[in-house]
């Protein structure tokens, strides 16, 4: 069958990092190459990001975005398992991937002069995995270990109990692991179809950050994706960010997982914000102040006025359509009804009161520093290059996203926290909870 007319990639820039230089091109076939020029540096991050997680599954593909994670790394035509690993180790390169509910990636981090290995091995393993059977089978006894380690760590599983308190039964609310059962079942033909569906050029993003050339990196990102055919209809285009409404309704829900654990893993909440909406801003202030450092008002109150918990944070979870906010605690199962009633007291205050412009600035202050510290990397830089573009279509400098924060005022923080705040808030808890304890956490519920 003929190639389609080649076009010519479109470039444009794409903002300033403050650092380096970002430059974006989209090429024919809808792939897009994002970069951040860093001379100052001797490494580059290079990575490939899918905009599918594990909220693209149906309940019988539970957990294949994470297993198709895996199996990338098991083979193509080209490479085996071993040499995959072993070329970037050689170089003194690391390698690895991840996954979430709305995006996978893939990434290496080479010295500048390795780059063009980096972009040969990840392109290479995105574009041409034989998806072997042998691998697919021996990949699934490694992906139910991870899932029993996950089990094993009650203050990470307590967060996928909370996401399925409030979000149910539904892709969103269900782990990004899968379970036992629905990784057991799995089929590598059901895999081979999702890889196939998922990993188009369209949904795909290249980022890369260090000392490198744009042009250059396009030219060489265009070749591995041509010597796969994997480049796709010259006239397709890529896809944009996920949209949606969704609302989350559940309200005053107590989930309790019993588990044979030293502590309690609390965390009480409701529905947040979406990643789009504007008030994420604000509400990242709220989240911050309230239990965000060892300033914050919970750490304060849980942890060194009464010393209840080792453990006190805020969270909030953003995505397409929807978001969660909750807070944290870790405590003995007997001091577990007293965190809760200082939990909801605390936030009831903030939701009627607002926080004083003395918290907002420290908030906000802690929020700059700590976003400009977190970009030090090229590792982290890649990331956030990946990360707007697949979640928000654009690139946001440094500036701009330090601004966003600076802009936030106490009226702006006081009525998200009236809005998301006043929602009555749900708890999801694991431990070694008594009767007692439980029934002192539907009291304190219940006030």
């Amino acid at each position: 069958m003929p190639r389609p007319r080649a076009m010519t990639p479109r470039t444009a820039p794409a903002g300033s990092g403050d650092a380096g230089t970002v430059r974006k091109t989209v090429l024919p076939g809808g792939l897009r190459v994002v970069t951040e020029t860093l001379p100052s540096v001797r490494s580059v991050s290079f990575g490939i990001w899918a905009r599918v997680g594990s909220r693209d599954e149906t309940p019988a593909l539970a957990g294949a975005t994470h297993y198709l994670e895996h199996v990338l790394f098991k083979g193509t035509k080209r490479r085996s398992a071993l040499e995959i690993s072993s070329v970037i180790e050689a170089v003194g390169g690391e390698m690895n991937a991840f996954t979430t509910k709305e995006f996978t990636c893939y990434y290496a981090r080479v010295l500048d002069s390795d780059l063009p290995l980096a972009v040969d091995v990840v392109c290479d393993m995105l574009t041409s995995s034989v998806i072997d059977p042998a691998e697919v089978e021996a990949e699934r006894n490694v992906i139910l270990e991870e899932i029993a380690m996950t089990d094993d760590d009650p203050g990470d599983g307590v967060h996928d109990l909370f996401a399925q308190t409030l979000l149910g039964d539904t892709p969103l609310g269900r782990p990004v692991l899968g379970t036992e059962e629905s990784v057991g079942a799995l089929t590598r033909d059901q895999i081979a179809r999702f890889y196939r569906r998922h990993y188009d050029p369209t949904r795909l993003v290249v980022t890369a950050a260090g000392n490198l050339d744009h042009d250059t990196v396009v030219k060489q990102v265009r070749a591995a994706f041509e010597r796969a055919g994997a480049l796709g209809r010259a006239d397709a285009a890529p896809l944009g960010p996920r949209g949606g409404d969704r609302r989350i309704r559940t309200a005053g829900a107590v989930d309790v997982q019993e588990r044979a654990t030293e502590q309690a893993h609390l965390i009480l909440g409701m529905p947040g914000v979406s990643r789009h909406d504007e008030r994420r801003w604000a509400l990242a202030v709220l989240s911050t102040a309230l239990g965000g450092g060892m300033s914050s008002r919970l750490f304060q109150e849980v942890r060194e006025r009464r010393g209840l918990a080792y453990s006190v944070y805020a969270h909030t979870s953003g995505y397409a359509d929807c978001g969660l906010f909750g807070v944290y605690a870790g405590c003995r199962p007997d001091r577990l009804g007293e965190v809760l009633e200082i939990s909801r007291e605390s936030l009831a205050d903030i939701a009627a009161h607002g926080l004083p412009e003395e918290e907002v600035g420290r908030a906000i202050g802690q929020l700059a520093g700590s976003t400009v510290l977190g970009l030090e990397d090229t590792g982290a830089l890649m990331h956030r290059l990946g990360k707007s573009e697949v979640c928000w279509g654009e690139q946001l400098s440094v500036s701009g996203l330090l601004e966003r924060y600076r802009a936030v005022t106490p009226d702006a923080v006081r009525e998200v926290a009236a809005e998301v705040l006043s929602h009555q808030p749900s708890v999801s808890v694991i431990g070694p909870l008594k009767d007692k304890h439980t029934a002192k956490l539907h009291r304190a519920m219940a006030r």
